[in-house]
């Protein structure tokens, strides 16, 4: 809850301030001069790329709390096994060995989303966020049946 209350309060923000540097490039654009419209146009076209990169993490975690809710209602959720360290820190050499127990589980079925899904958990523990984020990607395409790349 603590986590789905943060993101919607940096949504909120983020927003704020996408109109707010909206309204920027507006005023700068309505100034007529050759240099202040392009500016404007320039400051226009960052908030609208803020808000798809919004909007697609937003659909990306939806889908992922989706899967993490199917999978926990099949009672499939990985099982938190991992060492922690007297901070509270995940043990990265426990990390490790869930990661490889994972990864193996992923060669063994390739096809199927609930192992993707696993394998992200794994690698998000092993603190390597940009391939946990590709296999949960995989993991929610395998789920809603559309094509995968190598």
């Amino acid at each position: 809850m603590r986590a789905k209350l943060s993101y919607l309060v940096t949504a909120a923000v983020l927003v704020f301030y996408f109109v707010l540097v909206g309204s920027r490039g507006v005023l700068l654009i309505e100034t007529g001069s050759l240099i202040a419209v392009t500016f404007g146009v320039a400051v226009l076209v960052l908030p609208f790329i803020g808000l798809w990169f919004l909007w697609k993490n937003t659909q990306f975690v939806r889908r992922a709390n989706r899967l993490a809710a199917e999978l926990d209602a099949e009672g499939g959720l990985p099982v938190d096994e991992l060492k922690r360290l007297p901070s509270g820190r995940i043990d990265r050499d426990s990390a490790d060995e869930v990661f490889a127990r994972r990864k193996a589980e992923t060669e063994a079925a390739p096809d199927d989303w609930r192992t993707w899904f696993r394998l992200a958990v794994a690698y998000h523990d092993a603190r390597d966020t940009s391939r946990a984020r590709k296999a949960m990607q995989r993991a929610i395409a395998l789920h809603d049946g559309k094509p995968v790349g190598a």
